[in-house]
């Protein structure tokens, strides 16, 4: 029980034993912490990236972002109002994840042209093949879908797009032997070539298809394909754009 005293000036509340010291050993309750905007949006748009791969863009909803995620009902409302900006933050986390993966490679190239076998380029292309890489590559293909209806979502892979072709030609000099020593319309050659046949090849993984199934055999398709196009009378002029043809000015004749 709980004593009273009164006394002239104040009134003390004294508690028993029993309840003094039940109160100094109760712990504590933690307070909870508070999500991370950033590490939250980039958890909203793995679990994003994975409904794109399993049930393509018309699966791709906010409730089912948050089923997802593990999160409540709402928290992807909250980050991404809209499902243009949820498509566009996706877009971005894929950008993010390719460069880094590529990133990896340019840093573990050798310069001098002493490459491991298979190399670390080959090895990033077979595992974007198996999980979990390979429900990002299915989600980038439906997101480059989306891109040609959305001037946004193509602004955000035009500019990934633009800094993985970059890396990737830096990578090429790398790997090859006497790279540094090739002319920059070559380089951009075996760059356009090899990107071409690369993005093909991922196609074909996401819809399945195994056509190359070791780092070891993609190196040696990437070598035939370097070897004939740096044999080509034509190197350095494969890839190049065709100008613009000009506007005919010629003037109709009259006849008779």
């Amino acid at each position: 029980m709980v004593e009273l005293q009164v006394s002239e000036c104040s009134i003390e509340i004294r508690r028993p034993e029993s309840m003094r010291l039940m109160a100094q050993y109760t712990p504590t309750i933690p307070k909870r912490r508070k999500p991370n905007p950033t590490e939250r949006r980039r958890d909203l748009c793995d679990a994003a990236i994975q409904l794109l791969a399993d049930d393509g863009a018309k699966g791709l909803s906010h409730l089912k972002v948050d089923r997802k995620a593990g999160v409540p009902d709402g928290t992807t409302s909250f980050y991404f109002r809209t499902r243009e900006t949820l498509l566009r933050g996706v877009a971005e986390r894929l950008a993010e994840l390719d460069l880094a993966s590529l990133q990896s490679v340019a840093d573990s190239a050798d310069g001098r042209g002493h490459n491991p076998s298979p190399s670390r380029l080959s090895q990033v292309i077979i595992q974007a093949g198996n999980e979990p890489q390979l429900s990002r590559t299915k989600a980038r293909y439906e997101l480059t879908m989306q891109a040609a209806r959305d001037p946004a979502i193509a602004a955000i892979l035009q500019q990934a797009t633009d800094g993985f072709t970059k890396l990737h030609r830096e990578i090429l000099v790398q790997l090859m032997p006497h790279g540094a020593e090739l002319e920059p319309a070559v380089v951009e050659d075996l760059s356009n070539v090899t990107l071409t046949f690369i993005n093909g090849l991922l196609l074909r993984f996401a819809h399945g298809d195994r056509i190359v199934d070791s780092p070891e055999r993609l190196d040696g398709i990437l070598s035939a394909i370097a070897a004939g196009i740096l044999r080509s009378p034509q190197k350095g002029r494969l890839t190049e754009r065709a100008e613009p043809r000009p506007a005919c000015r010629c003037r109709a004749t009259a006849s008779g």
